[in-house]
């Protein structure tokens, strides 16, 4: 393509983009109303406006290196009066206006008081070519779209590449069902491209802004439109695959009242029921079991185990951390050995020996259930009959790990279960191909942890309330910001110079105990146990305590340096305390705080309701960001934003689902062709048959 170098098309195969459907598809990120062109003498102060001149002077003063450096250009147009534009870190304009260079200048126009000349503080600037009118009028004297730039490849340069191709390109073929399109009245998408990239004069810029027009509209609907289908034609296909069609019988019945050690909740009785229901179907189950922390889905997970168990088969749990496999094994042990089950471990961090045998007992099918972490997914372990897979905390696992365990057994039913729970509507969509059960009531008898806002210079009063609590005979976590894959030698350093600190200077008195992910296994283990005993009155831990540590006489759990945390992981440590019946507190200490993390602060101060936290931690931090878009599968959407845009994702998804349901059509049959196609190298969604 004209204008496409090795250089420029390497920049833009960085950024995803190696078609001209590609650029196309990119989508600018806002748009500006440059209508308002106008000499410089009748440029008004408070306005926005653009102008073209041409360079006088200009200098770059306070330039040193790391400085600031204030670039200051003096403009003129055809005698009509003098503008001054200053931009801080002008530097990168120093080589390109230089005198006599015409430009267009987009922005805010003010009065500088020492000169009495118009002024424009960092406006958008854009070289024109002499002569070039039609070049000119791109850039200005219209609503321009702006893009993100990619490596050297400017917002102006898009526009220009953009503007050839729809002037010479073939638009692509309208893959969307016409049905579909005349029923919810969208505009061709030769229509909707031309719109995105060159918005007719007199559109609302508002709208523009706001995505939605009906030319966004129309795209945003197709990327939903074709997620939906592909997910909805993969459920199909996996629900009529032959899976295990498990019976319960009285006897299962009778052993899962033995098991459990409290009344459920009608919460937990009602996910049960849909989870017993799945597992009687005669094809695979895939389920998400989601709800907040300490909500009570393992309990619910280890009823299904008990249904498989009966039923001749093998229950594997997948956990991400060995700190929570080993506590889900402690948990599984506690219930189903008492019923006659045998229940194993299998981690990264055991002997040789033990990993043998333990492999040698699940092929024989002499264990019931193995528990453990991604060693359990290794190439050399075998089931003698898998027929049920829970895999805690699914967002920390990828889609293929998924797989990987499902391919151990002949179709077993899979069972998810996530703590960090979603908005529905996206669980739908991030998790297309799962069926939904979520928890939403806290077990009785709960009472909700309290959450307080200290900044660091007030942290002595932190220490003399946790000395209060210890003294009326409970514990703490103390935590510092380190995520265990991450830990640097540095951060230990912390960890461990904060523990020594309040060992010795603060809590002397006190056992004080550490943990954080470098320990070896057995240190770790012995650090747990001492603190479950209660010997340990303290724990400084990294945040390898985030998930599934049940201490229920913890009733302080202090977070340091809270602002590096994100919203649901400090919902997920605050779930380590409240387990018991005592009131519990949650103290967050945060040194200077930018708008966002005061923002994350404001909410877990005044909510405990993880759904809630959820949903701002995604508008906080913006959807891919929140799913971890790479590990969940969740799909790189190029326009369609899932927290602006659900209303079109319900539509998309009704609409998808109409499609095919509708089985028999020949739009149905373009459909599969186009994702087939098309959606392989976008989305990599697994093969749709």
């Amino acid at each position: 393509m004209k204008g496409i170098g090795p250089a420029r098309a390497e920049m833009l195969a960085a950024k995803g983009l190696q078609t001209v459907a590609d650029l196309l598809y990119y989508a600018p990120f806002r748009y500006e109303d440059r209508t308002n062109v106008k000499p410089i003498a009748q440029l008004a102060p408070g306005e926005k406006a653009s102008v073209t001149a041409r360079v006088s002077s200009a200098k770059l003063s306070g330039f040193r290196r790391g400085a600031l450096g204030l670039f200051e250009v003096t403009f003129k147009d055809n005698g009509s009066g003098v503008l001054l534009a200053r931009w801080f870190h002008g530097e990168r304009y120093v080589d390109s206006l230089t005198p006599d260079t015409r430009v267009a200048l987009f922005g805010k126009v003010e009065l500088d008081k020492s000169s009495g000349h118009r002024l424009m503080v960092q406006p958008e600037v854009e070289i024109l070519s002499d002569g070039d009118e039609a070049d000119e009028m791109l850039h200005s004297g219209r609503i321009v779209a702006v893009y993100e730039a990619a490596g050297k490849i400017s917002t102006r340069v898009f526009r220009t590449l953009l503007d050839r191709i729809l002037k010479e390109a073939v638009l692509p073929e309208d893959p969307l069902p016409a049905s579909v399109r005349e029923r919810i009245q969208l505009p061709s998408l030769g229509e909707a491209i031309t719109q995105i990239h060159s918005p007719a004069a007199g559109t609302d810029l508002r709208l523009l802004n706001e995505f939605r027009t009906p030319a966004q509209t129309r795209l945003i609907f197709d990327e939903f439109f074709w997620l939906e289908c592909g997910l909805a034609l993969k459920k199909n296909k996996a629900r009529a695959a032959e899976g295990i069609s498990f019976t319960v019988t009285e006897r299962a019945r009778e052993r899962i009242k033995q098991m459990l050690p409290f009344k459920p909740t009608g919460a937990q009785r009602r996910v049960t029921q849909e989870i017993v229901d799945a597992m009687k179907r005669p094809h695979p189950m895939n389920r998400l079991l989601q709800g907040d922390v300490g909500s009570g889905k393992t309990i619910v997970a280890a009823q299904a185990a008990v249904i498989a168990i009966e039923n001749g088969f093998q229950v594997a749990v997948l956990a991400p951390t060995e700190i929570l496999a080993a506590q889900h094994f402690a948990y599984f042990k506690r219930l189903l050995e008492k019923l006659g089950y045998a229940v194993g471990f299998l981690a990264g961090s055991a002997t040789a020996r033990d990993k043998q045998q333990i492999k040698k007992l699940v092929a024989e099918g002499l264990l019931h259930v193995v528990v453990g972490t991604h060693a359990i997914i290794q190439e050399d372990v075998s089931f003698h009959k898998l027929g049920l897979a829970i895999i805690d905390e699914q967002h920390r696992f990828g889609v293929e790990q998924r797989l990987d365990l499902m391919k151990k057994g002949s179709q077993p039913d899979v069972l998810v279960m996530s703590a960090t729970p979603i908005p529905r509507t996206l669980a739908l969509t991030v998790y297309g191909d799962l069926d939904i059960s979520s928890i939403d009531e806290m077990p009785p008898g709960r009472k909700p942890v309290v959450t307080k806002h200290v900044r660091d210079a007030e942290v002595e009063g932190v220490y003399s309330f946790v000395a209060q609590q210890i003294a009326a005979g409970r514990q703490a976590y103390v935590v510092y910001p380190i995520v265990e894959e991450t830990e640097t030698t540095a951060d230990i350093k912390a960890a461990e110079k904060m523990y020594l600190h309040l060992a010795e200077k603060v809590f002397p008195k006190i056992k004080v105990g550490l943990l954080h992910g470098r320990l070896s296994a057995g240190v770790k283990e012995a650090a747990m146990r001492e603190f479950q005993e209660g010997v340990t009155k303290i724990l400084v831990a990294t945040t390898v305590i985030e998930v599934g540590v049940d201490v229920p006489n913890a009733s302080v759990m202090v977070i340091e340096q809270a602002e590096r945390f994100g919203l649901a992981q400090i919902h997920q440590l605050r779930g380590r305390v409240g387990r018991g019946s005592q009131q519990s507190y949650c103290v967050l200490v945060t040194g200077k705080l930018g708008d966002v993390a005061r923002e994350r602060i404001r909410t877990l101060v005044e909510s405990n309701d993880g759904f809630y936290i959820a949903e701002m931690d995604m508008r906080l931090r913006g959807p891919g960001e929140f799913f971890g878009t790479r590990q969940s599968g969740v799909p790189g959407l190029r326009l369609a934003n899932l927290l602006r845009d659900t209303e079109i994702l319900e539509q998309a998804r009704g609409e998808a689902q109409r499609l095919i349901e509708a089985k028999q059509s020949a739009e149905l049959r373009a459909v599969v062709a186009y994702i087939q196609d098309n959606w392989q190298r976008r989305y990599g969604l697994v093969l749709v048959g």
